[in-house]
């Protein structure tokens, strides 16, 4: 008994260490973000990690109606409003998203560099594929691990036909529309309805983003080559024949110019020290502050709850005809 009330107070107690903490926020921009100190050295320097994790979207998450967009904005904001942040890493980790998320980070990162004096170094984990590598293309230097699984340059959308199956169990959808094209990449329109005209259509707009994917990736490693000197590794004559959706080994895309060097996040803590023109700086990370009212809600609630357990896998929930920039072992 004693055991169990010890144990409900620490819980407790718990509970509120993390609300004191989620509520010590550095914010502006209309929302707010907390600021943890990863490495102390003892240094009046800052460098400000920011993360990019998991699928790139633009939906809210959580209740909080902000996006992955949205934090990665209010994060390199902070970054600019703290004159003791002298550089940023972005940790990426992710196999890609959004097409139009990941342009939008790309433009944040871009606009940061050109409105800041802060150097802005990436630093490539397990994965970062297509849209993980597109929204690292922007930065200044580019780091990345040897067995470091990036590329896959391209664009996919993906859509499914059921009409098959509802002609199986004698249903028929009736569809009126104002126009021929307006019913394109229906589910339930049979195949051979589909023109020829429609596929071009859709595979138009597939090479025109994918256009603008290779537009970013010239034009950031050409940003990081003017920027970096002698120091630079500039793109291959032939880095397009390699942008065809294909995963490349970080050795490989080093060799090719997609990256600027091999190594890990301490490599890449160094570059950005170096970039920035300091000696010593204190990591600090960006977190998303916890919602007061979302916990007492919670707690409040005698509804069933469903319980979400992190098995350290990432599924995407892709969209119907939505464009994506991610590997196709991941698109279909």
């Amino acid at each position: 008994m004693w055991f169990a009330f010890f144990l409900l107070m620490a819980l407790g107690a718990s509970v509120l260490l993390n609300l004191v903490l989620a509520t010590a926020t550095l914010g502006g921009g209309g929302g707010k973000v907390r600021e943890v100190v990863l490495k102390d050295n003892q240094s009046e320097n800052k460098i400000a990690m920011i993360e990019i994790g998991g699928i790139i979207t633009s939906s809210g998450g959580q209740g909080s109606g902000k996006s992955m967009v949205d934090y990665i904005e209010l994060m390199l904001e902070r970054a600019a409003q703290d004159a003791s942040v002298k550089a940023v890493l972005l940790k990426v980790d992710s196999p890609g998203g959004e097409a139009l998320a990941s342009d939008d980070i790309y433009r944040l990162i871009k606009d940061f560099q050109k409105e800041q004096s802060k150097p802005v170094v990436a630093v490539m984990m397990g994965l970062a594929a297509s849209g993980g590598y597109y929204v690292s293309a922007p930065c200044r230097w580019i780091v990345a691990n040897e067995m470091t699984e990036t590329g896959s340059i391209g664009v996919i959308m993906r859509t499914y036909n059921y009409r098959g199956l509802m002609d199986k169990l004698g249903v028929e959808p009736l569809t009126f529309k104002s126009g021929d094209m307006k019913d394109m990449l229906s589910s339930t329109k049979p195949m051979s309805e589909i023109t020829k005209e429609e596929r071009a259509i859709v595979q138009a707009s597939l090479d025109e983003v994918f256009v603008r994917f290779k537009a970013a990736v010239q034009e950031g490693r050409t940003f990081a080559e003017e920027m970096n000197g002698d120091d630079a590794n500039s793109l291959a004559e032939d880095w397009e024949d390699y942008a065809d959706g294909r995963l490349l080994s970080g050795k490989k895309a080093h060799g090719l110019g997609f990256v600027d060097e091999l190594g890990n996040r301490d490599t890449a803590e160094k570059r950005a020290l170096k970039l920035a023109g300091i000696s010593d700086a204190n990591l600090v990370v960006y977190h998303r502050p916890a919602k007061l009212g979302g916990i007492v809600g919670l707690l409040g609630e005698s509804e069933e709850k469903t319980v979400k357990i992190d098995v350290g896998l990432d599924f995407p929930k892709l969209r119907v005809g939505q464009l994506y920039f991610l590997p196709a072992i991941l698109g279909y």
